[in-house]
């Protein structure tokens, strides 16, 4: 008898791991008898208890779907990477999946995503807010349902701007003179364990969100809508970025923002070392969790600060859910759609995950104002929150800003006018081939 080692004994070594492989793969992927896989794909979420609740509950009601998930990055940039991976190759492992708000343009022109037009009636989108559902809406047809929206909020030390007699600022500069005031006062003997601002400011989507709202917030625009070209190189685009170089990284804000999304920036917030933070709506939950927060119960919120002469914006965020045009199963994943989007599943999130609502009748629910008393005041913010350009190639759009912003933010010797220019151009170059 030949020796494992040997060349036959090699050789069948071998086929019998590609056969148990094959066998693994096709146990894998087969259903249970008289069940449905369905594959849901999204990001790590801030809150998985939630969510590990969310899909039991489905799970127990549907015994006749096997509801598998596969958990991407938090990233949206990353989980976009992979999802569209997936989507390109025609993956049937897909079925259900989240999509950012600015995605479903580009998953409707690339075929990407179902179109939902015959699903859900006239009656039913009424029940939505008008901003989430437009954004799943491509030359006149559906494409995803609203799940959450997002608009960038301002979260402040409530104890710290009472202690030194201030209000909420209204506009950038009094934010930087209030920071610098509060962290000079509590220095004391370990200077720089308070600063005075974070944000996201990382290489990558949430940079963009970011300084829209510097820009739009002084007059000035990413993208002319009529002309449909880049307004980055405008002066009061330009007088923005110049601002958050010179007075917010490195200045009220640690240079260390450079490298923070939104987990990171949250974190600096909560262990009470930033007196001012931007976020989305689900950091009020934890900033106000004692479990999770050492400034629970000393935080506030209110709309971000504007430039003299300028008025508040708040970068249109938020996440839909989208079915694939190539799953094999669309009325389960439709069913399961259906249930992430629906009334009950939308108050679980605002409850338990501070996750801003897209039905309109939850912002009357006591449960929702309850647990997040800020959105009846911020409900605004949600209304008029902005959106990003919208068109198919926002993803290339998306990376040229990504790019400039992150070197006009980080770099003084930087000229951020001729940068500015080059990057507006690139885009301009970008948006001529969409339709």
């Amino acid at each position: 008898m030949r020796r494992p080692g040997s060349r036959w004994g090699r050789g069948l070594l071998a086929a019998v791991i590609i056969a148990l492989s094959v066998f693994a793969l096709s146990c894998e992927k087969k259903a249970p008898e008289g069940k449905t896989v369905l594959t849901f794909v999204t990001w790590k979420p801030n809150q998985p208890e939630v969510w590990d609740e969310i899909l039991a509950a489905f799970s127990r009601e549907n015994p006749d779907i096997d509801l598998r998930r596969e958990v991407g990055p938090h990233s949206s940039t990353a989980f976009h990477d992979l999802l569209t991976q997936k989507l390109k190759n025609k993956s049937t492992d897909a079925d259900v999946f989240l999509m950012d708000v600015i995605w479903p343009p580009e998953f409707a022109a690339a075929g990407w995503a179902m179109k939902l037009d015959d699903r859900l009636g006239e009656g039913e989108r009424e029940r939505y807010l008008k901003g989430p559902l437009l954004a799943d809406t491509y030359q006149g047809s559906l494409y995803g349902l609203p799940l959450f929206v997002d608009g960038g909020m301002l979260y402040y030390r409530k104890d710290l701007l009472e202690k030194y007699g201030f209000e909420p600022p209204a506009t950038w500069q009094e934010l930087v003179e209030q920071a610098r005031t509060i962290v000079r006062g509590e220095a004391g003997e370990d200077e720089g364990a308070l600063y005075g601002y974070s944000g996201q400011f990382k290489q990558y989507e949430g940079l963009v969100c970011n300084m829209m709202e510097f820009i739009m917030s002084n007059r000035g625009t990413l993208f002319h809508r009529d002309t449909r070209k880049s307004g980055i190189d405008e002066p009061p685009a330009l007088e923005a970025v110049r601002f958050v170089r010179k007075e917010i990284i490195g200045g009220v804000a640690p240079r260390g923002v450079l490298t923070y999304q939104e987990p990171e920036s949250l974190d600096l917030f909560i262990q009470g070392k930033a007196v001012f933070h931007r976020n989305w709506p689900y950091a009020w939950e934890i900033a106000n969790n004692p479990e999770r927060s050492l400034v629970a119960g000393k935080v506030g919120v209110t709309k971000l600060p504007h430039f003299p002469g300028g008025k508040s914006f708040s970068t249109l965020g938020g996440w839909q859910v989208g079915i694939s045009s190539y799953t094999e199963h669309p009325e389960a994943a439709w069913r399961f759609a259906r249930y992430l989007s629906s009334p009950r599943v939308q108050r679980l999130l605002a409850v338990r995950a501070g996750l801003a609502p897209t039905r309109k009748a939850l912002y009357d629910d006591p449960d929702v104002l309850g647990a997040n008393p800020q959105f009846e005041r911020m409900k605004g913010v949600f209304l008029a929150a902005y959106p990003r350009p919208r068109t198919p190639l926002y993803p290339a759009v998306s990376h040229v800003m990504q790019r400039y912003f992150s070197r006009a933010v980080s770099d003084p010797g930087v000229d951020i006018a001729k940068e500015a220019e080059r990057a507006a151009a690139e885009i301009n170059d970008i948006v001529s081939l969409s339709p």
